[in-house]
């Protein structure tokens, strides 16, 4: 089943025919119905009051989308911090061990520049497979020297390796926390209930249609926006992994300057 939330351009359209339908319901059965001077007077009260509660919940849940994508934006560059570290740290390392783990680092870097850029299910799924595995090999390489050299040196870069793996933890765990769904109905519902509200309370609805489909569209783009923004993978408003590419081409530059004069001497 597709989650209208997980596709912000699908969550526009459905609001926008969801909210134009209130506002018609809402004006046919004001049509019929009617208000007199003091019930309108009370109506417009209670519609302030609940035009109020969507606009707060619009700002609150917005906020929210927001917290979130510079969390995941922070958890970003704490990663390539991470993977840069433990690079250097690999000199730490017994040279054979501490050239392994680079060279898995690096691939490991790829991995994750990937999946910050893929959107497709299947892809995805096989990069969450080549990092874990990436993931276990790097873990044993450099393991595999603290078992027999339990020095401090070594001992660091162990902990920057953990590092390293638990930085992607952290993003993940960013990638999944979203806003939850049943604040999406509740805004939803109020949202149906406020144009429906409008719709009623109107006195020519039928010469001012255009007027009256003001309110569905604002809503509905901030819902947009909203789902936009939360939406790591989908949304036009996407984190770009730049901090993880700026060390990649880093690590590029420096690995050709290393292997120059080894070059030259040849």
């Amino acid at each position: 089943m597709i989650n209208p939330v997980e596709y912000p351009m699908l969550l526009f359209v459905l609001s926008l025919v969801a909210l134009l339908l209130s506002v018609w319901i809402g004006g046919k059965y004001g049509k019929r119905r009617g208000l007199d001077k003091d019930a309108r007077e009370d109506f417009g009260i209670i519609l302030a009051s609940a035009l109020t509660i969507l606009g707060l919940l619009i700002g609150f849940c917005f906020s929210m989308a927001v917290t979130r994508y510079d969390q995941r934006k922070n958890y970003e560059e704490a990663e390539a911090n991470a993977i840069g570290t433990e690079y250097l740290r690999a000199d730490l390392l017994p040279a054979s061990d501490g050239e392994k783990v680079r060279a898995l680092l690096q691939a490991y870097l790829g991995q994750r520049v990937l999946a910050y850029t893929a959107s497709g299910k299947e892809e995805i799924r096989q990069i969450n497979v080549r990092t874990a595995q990436l993931q276990a090999n790097m873990w044993s390489a450099v393991m595999r020297p603290a078992g027999s050299l339990q020095t401090p040196t070594i001992a660091l870069a162990v902990s920057g390796m953990n590092d390293v793996l638990n930085s992607e933890g952290y993003t993940q765990a960013a990638w999944w926390n979203r806003i939850p769904i049943q604040a999406w109905l509740l805004m939803g519902a109020i949202a149906v209930c406020c144009n429906a509200m409008i719709g009623f309370g109107a006195r020519n609805y039928r010469t001012e249609r255009l007027l009256f489909m003001i309110v569905p569209v604002v809503v509905s783009i901030s819902f947009f926006l909203i789902a936009d923004v939360d939406s790591p993978r989908t949304g036009i408003i996407r984190i770009e992994p730049h901090n993880l590419k700026r060390l990649a081409e880093s690590l590029r530059t420096a690995e050709l300057e290393n292997h120059a004069p080894a070059l030259r001497s040849q």
